[in-house]
């Protein structure tokens, strides 16, 4: 069973404080000054259960999961995720645009925690069985992108890993972009936010004439 590429679904990657937020307002607010009907979402997260989900894995509170436990957490939201919001909006010709979708499990819980990723390829194959048409992965150094964290304050269970395994985010990232350029665009991130919208929005505009 192969992955459908759907054209109108963004998603947004890239490891701590690489200005997530920020970009997706800025697509948002393009889109829905074009007319178009938008719907903005997170990962993991986006519905009532996902966002249960969510705090179970991100509270520092709780136990430390598993590594397996962390990859089926996260592959339980994103089902959850897909077929209450993502699906829905998409088969009534709405864009979504998602902070994180599957590529950030090939990164965080592939990559980073050393999980099989033949099993979470066979994840997203059984329990996702959709991919985005356009993937922004924001790119910015881990130590510059850490001191944007920090500062923002409460670091969650993620955002308290130390420095080694967000390096191993990273190249798990820019790796799994090399492997797909037709899907991703890597945008430097280090630059003033102003800026990164900019060529976000100018990779976002291309989808947009793609896809009409």
């Amino acid at each position: 069973m192969s992955l459908r590429a759907c054209p109108r679904l963004v998603s947004l990657e890239g490891g701590e404080g690489a200005g997530k937020s920020t970009v997706l307002d800025a697509l948002v607010a393009h889109l829905r000054a074009s007319g178009a009907e938008v719907v903005a979402t997170r990962e993991p997260g986006g519905t009532p259960l996902a966002e249960q989900i969510r705090e179970l894995l991100l509270d520092p509170r709780h136990e430390p999961p598993a590594p397996e436990t962390e990859l089926l957490l996260v592959f339980a939201a994103r089902a959850q995720h897909v077929r209450e919001v993502v699906l829905p909006a998409l088969q009534r010709g709405a864009w979504v645009v998602s902070d994180r979708f599957t590529d950030a499990s090939y990164a965080y819980q592939g990559a980073a925690r050393g999980g099989d990723i033949d099993f979470i390829a066979e994840l997203e194959r059984r329990v996702v069985g959709i991919e985005p048409g356009l993937t922004l992965l924001l790119d910015v150094p881990v130590t510059v992108g850490l001191e944007r964290a920090r500062r923002r304050g409460g670091a969650d269970r993620i955002e308290s890993e130390q420095e080694v395994f967000f390096e191993r985010v990273r190249a798990g990232y820019r790796a799994r972009a090399a492997a797909i350029p037709e899907r991703f665009r890597v945008v430097d991130a280090s630059r003033p936010p102003a800026e990164v919208a900019a060529e976000a929005l100018r990779h976002l505009q291309r989808q947009i004439e793609a896809a009409a």
